[in-house]
């Protein structure tokens, strides 16, 4: 038996809208991170640091939104959250930290 109600016609469940919602977030940051390579913005007034650090922190949000709504972590036990919150981290962390030790 089904205990969530159905939504008005024409209408997405909640669910529905917060992965539609998501997507579009995860949609706007691709195109904010293609606007920042070097080929697609002027290199005026930005550093080097400033763009990769933007770039890098970019993509670790994406990276998070994708684990936790397209790989059902957020209904996964908190454990399986934490951990997977700490490798995001540690692996953006490490990319970023790589051009330092060239």
């Amino acid at each position: 038996m089904n205990t969530h109600p159905e939504p008005a016609a024409g209408r997405l469940a909640p669910g529905i809208r917060t992965i539609v919602a998501v997507w579009l977030v995860l949609i706007a940051i691709t195109i904010i991170l293609w606007c920042l390579t070097p080929d697609h913005h002027d290199t005026g007034n930005l550093s080097d640091e400033i763009l990769v650090t933007a770039i890098v922190a970019l993509g670790m949000v994406k990276s998070r939104l994708i684990i936790r709504y397209f790989m059902e972590v957020r209904s996964a036990p908190r454990w399986l959250q934490i951990a997977t919150d700490a490798w995001i981290v540690a692996l953006w962390l490490t990319l970023l930290a790589v051009p330092l030790y060239r």
